[in-house]
Parts: C-alpha cells; structure tokens; sequence
C-alpha cells in the first residue's frame, strides 16, 4: 500500500467489530478480525481497530501514534509505577512516548488508527519495573 491512496472509512468495512475485548485476546490469535494492516510504515505499520472491553498492557521501541476515528477510549499510561488515564474521543490523538507500557479501556466501542513500531510487546499484568 506504500504510495497508495487508503480510504479511512472504506477500510473499517473491512474489519469485524470485537466485542468484549479482552488481554488474552491478542496473546491468544482470537479477535484478529478486528484488526487490519493498512499500510508498512518505517519499522512498522499504518493499523486500525474495531472493539470494546480491555486490551493488554503493551509497549513498542518507538513513539506510537494513536488517533480515535469513532467513538472514545482511555488510555492507561504506566509512568513512575503508576496508571496515569487519558480519555480520548473522536479526532483526538496522543503520541505515546517510545518503551512506555499503556493499555486501552474502551466500554462502548472504539475505531482507531495507529502508527506502530515494530516490535510490539504484551503484558497481561501491570508490568513491573
């Protein structure tokens, strides 16, 4: 897709909504059709999402972009060993900083974008310092 034309709409129709998300969804394979590769970019990619419930604790090697298309989430910061939230709605967007664990707590569905580096990793607990 890389010097391609993608539309953001169009691709949600490509994806099937997640209910119930939960942290053992993405350790386990379940869930994935609610997931979709737009496009390589850099050490990683151009991402979308469609669910609710709660994601796993994550990281990544870079700074991650996250931007809500529809609907609103929080996003759960683990800086200095404790949980900082920041809610997100409908274009809004966050930079989550390089190697900082976050999670998504998303009640009532969400559509989000994200530009991701490679590789990403998972915790199903809080990680420790």
């Amino acid at each position: 897709m890389r010097g391609s034309r993608v539309n953001i709409r169009n691709a949600f129709e490509k994806v099937t909504f997640l209910a119930g998300r939960t942290p053992q969804h993405s350790l386990s394979g379940e869930g994935t059709d609610a997931f979709d590769t737009l496009s390589a970019y850099r050490d990683g990619g151009v991402f979308i999402a469609y669910y609710d419930g709660k994601s796993e604790w994550e990281r990544h090697p870079g700074d991650e972009l996250v931007q809500i298309i529809e609907g609103q989430t929080t996003v759960f910061l683990l800086e200095n060993g404790e949980e900082r939230p920041v809610s997100l709605s409908e274009g809004e967007l966050i930079v989550v900083p390089e190697m900082v664990w976050h999670r998504f707590d998303t009640p009532n569905g969400v559509k989000v974008l994200t530009i991701t580096p490679q590789p990403t990793e998972h915790s199903i607990q809080v990680p420790s310092f």
